[in-house]
């Protein structure tokens, strides 16, 4: 639920606070004094495009911030722990957009991609703009509407999980098709050139050891004489270090006891006598193991020698040499049991195929049962609305030759009569766009998930009037009995069926504009609706507005 709406700096908004409040608010105002400004701000925060046109003149920056509470809304607090941004029942929504076009965004202060800022706003609110009965009229939005408001979410991840499986085998049997099948010229050729790796490709521990063998024998004659030297600087009996840390200690020692300062000197000599002692037994074991060779290092550069020609001819280094023979053995393989493999994969692609295929008809006739059930509250609401006898169908088809898909095979399509007696046709063939627009508003209030998500309805009433409008009110009503609805209107009827009625106005003081709220108390939204059912207030406009606020609350207890 939304709870707090904060604008600065934003289109002609110098800055603007308003709290909201669960149940429904109507949203009115004069023509043209901002209403739909917070509907915009709002989807900027939900992560829509935005550009340096949003930010105010003369401002460096504009300024949304909006708070819901999460109570009521399981989806949304399960993606901010999956994110790692959780921060109790309640969330921040945060986004600067600078007078470049750049913008930024945060949720609970922390920065977030538009593309996260996105994801949890499609579970926090739904916005149901002016015009968005002409995208419902596209058979992909009927579908994706379908499949979001049905409980068979698991049959619709059967079906992708069954298509995967599919793909990935046929996609197998096509890399096979295409690459197993050598001429005998060819298999020839990957013979011989997997004879010569098997004869001389090492792994890559194997060649880095060679590599190491062969440095050290390149080196041993300048090893064993570096040996041997540092061995005499250790090891002489009068001038190597040994003996010259030795003559100190012997130096040293009738004085330990004088003081810490000889023990601590003494002690470290004694350490370096050791460690002296030690370097001098490594290097005599260095010495020993080092072995001047010549026949093994000309072997050694053989191999190396071979070793180098393999890898220019395949083009990798030399401690790649391995996976490039088993490659070439596993394409040799394959083409020698092409048959028997193409075969196995045909009966492996049939299986996955027909698995796909139960999967995708447990998804139809999950849609169609789920588009029974639509249909039918949808047609209930068209009566409300104004369209007696109306009627109005989901239709699931599926193609005979429809391949697999990650959606299944299933075509969707809204059918609508608006009038008894005409059969039902496509909702984009729906002649009167009054009727379209109230058959979207019946389908937008039965997919409706009102106790999750923040219902915002922009002049979706717009066209409508009398016992329609006040349909179109009652209808809002129900949407948000569980949750929370707000809807900017026009219509007199919508306002009175609200739980609270919201006043936007705008007012220019020198050469600066300002829209203000106010959350209207009893007598101000008395005001509020007679000026909304004819511009002009008046004794008769407010005794007739009072009578409507009047008979929407009796009918509502």
């Amino acid at each position: 639920m939304l709870l707090h709406l904060h604008i600065q700096n934003f289109a002609i908004v110098p800055a603007l606070e308003q709290d909201f409040m669960p149940g429904f608010t109507a949203i009115s105002g004069e023509t043209g004094a901002g209403k739909s400004i917070m509907v915009d701000a709002l989807t900027l925060l939900l992560g829509a495009r935005s550009d340096a046109s949003w930010v105010r003149d003369g401002a460096d920056r504009a300024e949304l911030s909006a708070e819901f509470g999460l109570q009521d809304n399981p989806a949304a607090r399960e993606w901010l722990r999956e994110h790692a941004l959780d921060s109790g029942d309640e969330c921040l929504l945060r986004r600067s957009i600078q007078s470049n076009g750049r913008s930024r965004a945060w949720i609970n202060g922390t920065p977030v991609t538009i593309a996260q800022l996105t994801s949890l706003g499609n579970r926090l609110v739904e916005i149901h703009g002016q015009n968005e009965h002409v995208r419902l009229a596209e058979s992909s939005r009927q579908l994706n509407l379908l499949d979001t408001t049905g409980d068979y979410a698991d049959t619709l991840q059967a079906a992708a999980t069954a298509f995967e499986a599919w793909q990935a085998t046929h996609h197998r049997y096509t890399e096979l098709a295409r690459g197993a099948a050598l001429p005998p010229s060819e298999v020839e050729f990957v013979r011989f050139q997997l004879d010569e790796l098997e004869a001389h490709a090492l792994p890559a521990e194997q060649v880095q050891m060679l590599e190491q063998e062969h440095r050290l024998q390149s080196s041993s004659g300048a090893v064993l004489k570096a040996l041997d030297e540092c061995a005499q600087l250790i090891e002489d009996d009068e001038t190597g270090a040994a003996a010259q840390i030795q003559g100190a200690l012997n130096q040293l020692a009738p004085f330990k006891d004088f003081n810490s300062g000889f023990a601590d000197v003494l002690g470290m000599l004694n350490e370096a006598l050791i460690n002296t002692r030690e370097a001098a037994s490594s290097l005599a074991t260095l010495g020993s193991k080092t072995d001047l060779d010549p026949s093994r290092l000309q072997q050694l550069e053989r191999q190396l020698d071979k070793l180098g020609d393999l890898s220019r001819k395949h083009g990798v280094e030399l401690d790649e040499l391995e996976p490039v023979r088993d490659r070439l053995a596993e394409k040799l393989d394959q083409a020698s049991r092409f048959d028997e493999l193409r075969e196995e994969l045909e009966r492996e692609c049939a299986k996955k195929l027909s698995d796909y295929a139960q999967q995708a008809a447990a998804l139809t006739a999950a849609r169609t049962a789920h588009g029974r059930k639509l249909a039918g509250k949808v047609q209930k609401l068209m009566q409300e609305l104004g369209m007696a006898g109306g009627r109005f169908l989901v239709e699931v088809t599926t193609a005979k030759d429809a391949g697999p898909s990650r959606q299944g095979a299933d075509k969707v399509e809204f059918r609508v009569s608006a009038n008894p007696g005409i059969e039902p046709g496509a909702l984009s063939k729906v002649a009167s766009g009054g009727e379209l627009s109230r058959i979207s508003l019946a389908i937008k209030v039965a997919t409706s998930d009102a106790s999750a998500r923040t219902q915002v309805f922009d002049e979706i009433d717009a066209g409508v009037g009398g016992d329609t409008a006040n349909a179109v009110g009652r209808l809002l009503k129900t949407v948000a009995e569980t949750g929370q609805a707000l809807c900017i209107t026009h219509l007199a009827q919508v306002a009175v069926r609200a739980d609270q009625q919201l006043k936007v106005s705008k007012a220019a003081q020198k050469n600066q504009t300002s829209v203000g709220t106010a959350m209207l108390e009893r007598e101000a939204r008395v005001e509020e609706v007679a000026r909304m059912l004819g511009g002009t207030v008046s004794d008769q406009s407010r005794a007739h507005a009072r009578e409507m606020l009047e008979a929407a609350n009796s009918t509502l207890q």
